[in-house]
């Protein structure tokens, strides 16, 4: 589908930032963003709040920002609120619990430049603990970025919404997110968006985000399973003709639920070396339910899971050594990290 070649002065980009309850957190994510303006560029901040802190009005007023509430819970909701309003020549985003790096958003802009088919630009993410103390290497790289950038999302590619840049009138004419998603609905935007236009991606730390200590958000991670396969069966019934057998689908379908599974196995293995036993059998029915053959199989071997499935089902026989902690674990999107400001 064609695209707007913008023109190359000073632009306006909209950044659509949810928010619920964490000023302080939301003060380090607007300033993240004011830190990045120059005489090229100018941001446009709009902030959706479903939260009920009375100073968020303030600090998104001490950066210059548009504040409005509403009392639909859901980040999609918050979401739309900005979005309604946008009117920048390229929208952005950031949740309130993260922070744009320095290098973001004029590497996306240069790439949409060079290439008026580009519609969208995904970046790299950092992840960090709740202090912002980097670590890891930024992900993805570009050798996970080659081919059809729409079924690679559908295979376990969950792109940070805070490292995504849109064209302006490319995200007027995707619309809004869908309210009933409470979880992935960003996921599912970012789908409708390379289902129809040519895709980007720059090898640029764009967004450091703040993650949540392993195995601490099972209801979560439940809850977001549930959204994630319903956004993944809307995608591909439509989509078919882009999986050339019912085995690559089926492939898809289950490298786009590793993100869950592999949370469960370490949580698992965690707890039933903790000590832990009740929690390590419910994380490993859950991994189990996620992926019956994989777990399984991982059962019968010496692997975490099977080495947490022994600990917590006869916890007071001896064991040996534990599984190794490294483990070969396909690299996902920040699935180690949920969107927090979701469900």
């Amino acid at each position: 589908m064609p695209v707007k070649r913008v023109s190359r002065a000073k632009r306006v980009v909209s950044v659509i930032v949810a928010t619920r309850n964490r000023p302080a957190m939301l003060r380090e994510a607007l300033a993240s963003i004011r830190a990045l303006e120059g005489p090229d560029l100018t941001f446009e901040i709009l902030v959706g709040d479903n939260g009920s802190a009375p100073e968020t009005a303030d600090i998104v007023a001490e950066f210059g920002g548009v504040h409005e509430r509403t009392e639909t819970d859901g980040c999609p909701a918050a979401r739309n609120l900005a979005l309604r309003r946008m009117t920048g020549d390229f929208v952005a985003f950031l949740d309130d619990d993260d922070v744009w790096t320095r290098d973001n958003i004029r590497p996306h802009i240069a790439l949409m430049d060079a290439d008026p088919e580009i519609g969208v630009v995904f970046g790299q993410i950092v992840h960090a603990d709740h202090e912002l103390r980097r670590f890891g290497r930024p992900w993805p790289v570009g050798a996970e970025m080659q081919g059809d950038i729409f079924v690679r999302m559908l295979s376990g590619y969950f792109p940070q919404v805070g490292a995504t840049v849109v064209r302006g009138d490319v995200a007027r004419q995707i619309g809004l997110m869908d309210e009933r998603l409470i979880g992935d609905s960003d996921w599912d935007w970012q789908l409708r968006l390379t289902r129809s236009y040519k895709t980007g991606f720059t090898p640029t730390p764009s967004v450091i985000c703040r993650g949540r200590p392993s195995g601490s958000y099972d209801v979560l991670q439940k809850k977001r399973a549930r959204y994630t396969r319903r956004i993944f069966w809307r995608h591909v019934l439509r989509n078919l003709s882009r999986w050339p057998t019912p085995v690559h689908l089926l492939r898809s379908y289950f490298r786009a639920m590793d993100v869950y599974y592999y949370y469960f196995v370490q949580a698992a293995f965690e707890r039933a070396h903790g000590g832990d036993y009740a929690g390590a059998r419910r994380a490993i029915r859950s991994a189990l339910a996620l992926n019956p053959a994989r777990a399984l199989r991982s059962i019968a071997r010496r692997s975490r899971l099977g080495s947490a499935t022994r600990r917590a089902v006869f916890p007071f026989v001896g064991h040996g050594r534990p599984a190794r902690r490294v483990t070969r674990v396909r690299r996902l999107a920040p699935g180690a990290k949920p969107r927090s400001s979701e469900a």
